[in-house]
């Protein structure tokens, strides 16, 4: 295994984790709006974040199959990748 396929593996699992965090919290808001007027404020938000990290998991988890079985189609997702991760910190940076 290439140092690159670890790397790669690190971010997928890095992606994949902060996702199914963002989904979780966005389940227990959801489940929880009625109870707190807060909860419903923030819901478009955390579906936007989840959908974002979830498509860079996608993106990761695509480029690291790709990258493990030496595929040509690996270089369109890795790409994504980092375009993706690229227009993430694009978003999120401070103004």
């Amino acid at each position: 295994m290439q140092p690159f396929t670890v790397v790669l593996g690190i971010v997928l699992g890095s992606l994949f984790s902060i996702a199914f965090s963002l989904g979780v919290v966005l389940l227990v808001f959801w489940i929880l709006r009625n109870d707190n007027p807060r909860f419903d404020a923030e819901l478009p938000e955390l579906f936007r974040a989840t959908l974002i990290f979830g498509g860079l998991a996608l993106m990761a988890g695509l480029g690291f199959v790709g990258t493990l079985r030496a595929r040509t189609w690996r270089y369109l997702f890795l790409s994504l990748l980092w375009l993706g991760l690229l227009a993430t910190g694009w978003y999120y940076w401070p103004d």
